[in-house]
């Protein structure tokens, strides 16, 4: 493949590198330039321009990674039709991901032209969402490179994903004194709420004394009618022949490994009783937050082994976020300064059900939609604001000039909301704690309404996702925690930040802010009820 600059003359059928415009059009990068376009181009005053032309020889990038894809054998999986050189793989089940490391790192020594990127070995996964990438770098690779990787490919499942086995699960309460009854049920919710995610269900609980001998019995009862065992313990286990190890031995099962490597999670105990598995949760596992129990529970559900080898080698990673319950905290709370808050106000949509005008720039009180929405977003207590345009970004931009805040460019954002929130997040600095993703078409929220949804934020410490909602039902504007932030590039197409929302597992804080929270003006109809008025 050659790439660089050539004559405007002499680029008929080769690659765009860069999106360019030509006099009204503009075409996006990696476009095949036609007779017309060249057309267009010349018309618009380009000698020259930047093309990748393919050598005899070459697979485009679309090609490539469609026979790469072609090759892997994986289970589970779909691989989704390549665009821009990339072919997304999405879990068809939930599950539990597992992917042989030494063939994708085979695979990524081939070349630096062609890539692979996995999510973690035993990441858990729902349906839908993106496992695994391909993407070749360039616009186009030689055949005899991609077919070195089809080579690596033969030979065996290079991942897959464990599907969930919706289990009956028994549980074990041991009680002492000092034990409260609504410890004990708060238990069960929330044990109830962690086997959900699986398809499971607590099938029957028992309520022992602390002592090895009847809960040995407990086990053995639960045993006969259930699919697997969970002991919560009264007292956290403190020596290997504590009472939750000794009832195992005592029901005639075996202890498997005791205590683990990941915090908060280390007083874990894993048996096998008649072919069932036994686990002796930490006492951590009472709260939602993820720990070392969820590590193992998740494998054991989806069908997955864990040997003492297995759960000795979780201490790489094994080091997980403070949890409020733990009464000796590792670290100090995070300060105010890691719940900095930002904006990111989404403004590129194409407004396609308006059919011409651009919803964004039609009038409310004499001002573009999108200029009062960003004043009441600059308005707040935000640390900063990055507004992303798409769709008649020129004249969006316009409208947002002279105020405080970074405009950023979407070339893709044809391709949906989800493209817009990555460029947004993306264009965040370091020290953002926080991401307010306000919609440029809600002319019902207020800054007072913005404000309340960060002082929720930083109340939570600045962990938890916080959400707009009216009469008890979800809405918008959004504050997403930073620990979200990576997430968001795995998003695709109209989703936005709701896919997040609903299977991120942290806590998730409504705020009660009106009809304000529902109202996006999508229909001539609905904006001009709003008090909109449209522009040409």
């Amino acid at each position: 493949m050659k790439f660089g600059p050539v004559p405007i003359d002499q680029a008929a059928g080769a690659i765009l590198a860069h999106a360019t415009t030509a006099g009204e059009r503009r075409l996006r990068k990696a476009h095949r330039l036609s007779d017309v376009d060249i057309a267009d181009l010349k018309a618009a005053g380009i000698a020259e321009i930047v093309v990748a032309v393919l050598d005899p020889g070459d697979l485009d990038e679309d090609a490539a990674a469609t026979a790469i894809a072609a090759a892997m054998s994986f289970r589970n999986v779909v691989a989704r039709p390549a665009a821009t050189g990339r072919v997304n793989l999405h879990a068809l089940e939930a599950g539990i991901f597992t992917v042989d490391a030494a063939k994708i790192d085979a695979i990524n020594a081939v070349d630096p032209a062609i890539t692979i990127a996995t999510l973690p070995r035993y990441a858990p996964v729902i349906a839908g969402q993106m496992v695994a990438t391909v993407k070749i770098i360039p616009f186009a690779v030689p055949l005899a490179l991609v077919d070195k990787v089809r080579a690596l490919c033969i030979g065996g499942e290079i991942f897959g994903v464990n599907a969930y086995r919706p289990m009956r699960i028994g549980v074990v309460q041991t009680v002492l004194p000092s034990v409260k009854a609504s410890v004990l049920d708060k238990t069960i919710r929330v044990t109830e709420a962690r086997l959900a995610r699986s398809g499971g269900s607590v099938a029957a609980e028992r309520r022992t004394p602390h002592e090895a001998v009847p809960l040995a019995e407990a086990i053995t009862e639960l045993a006969r009618d259930t699919d697997m065992i969970v002991i919560f313990g009264a007292s956290a286990m403190s020596d290997f022949e504590d009472v939750v190890p000794a009832a195992i031995d005592r029901a005639g099962g075996t202890v498997v490994h005791a205590g683990m490597p990941v915090d908060p999670g280390n007083l874990l105990v894993v048996g096998a009783l008649g072919g069932k598995h036994v686990i002796g949760a930490p006492g951590c596992a009472r709260s939602p937050k993820e720990n070392g129990f969820d590590w193992v529970l998740d494998r054991l559900v989806a069908g997955l082994d864990v040997t003492s080898k297995d759960i000795a080698g979780m201490g790489v990673g094994g080091l997980l976020m403070e949890i409020p319950t733990r009464p000796q905290p590792r670290e100090p709370r995070p300060t105010q300064a890691g719940r900095k808050v930002h904006a990111v106000l989404l403004a590129a949509g194409r407004s396609s059900r308006m059919g011409g005008p651009n919803k964004l720039l039609a009038l409310f009180d004499g001002k573009p939609l999108v200029t009062r929405t960003a004043e009441r977003v600059l308005d707040t207590g935000v640390a900063g604001a990055v507004a992303v345009v798409g769709h008649q970004h020129e004249r969006v931009g316009s409208a947002l000039s002279g105020l405080n805040l970074k405009i950023v460019e979407n070339p893709d954002f044809a391709d949906g909301l989800s493209s817009s929130l990555r460029v947004g997040i993306a264009a965040l600095p370091p020290d953002a704690g926080g991401a307010l993703v306000v919609l440029g078409d809600m002319p019902g929220i207020s800054a007072r309404d913005l404000d309340r949804l960060i002082e929720a934020f930083r109340k939570s410490g600045g962990s938890a996702i916080v959400r707009a909602s009216h009469n008890g039902k979800r809405g918008n504007p959004v504050l997403l925690p930073r620990s979200l932030f990576s997430a968001v590039a795995h998003l695709e197409g109209d989703t936005g930040a709701r896919y997040l929302v609903e299977n991120a597992g942290i806590d998730v804080i409504d705020v009660e802010i009106g009809a304000g929270a529902w109202l996006d003006v999508d229909t001539r109809e609905v904006l001009e009820e709003a008090g909109g008025v449209l522009q040409d």
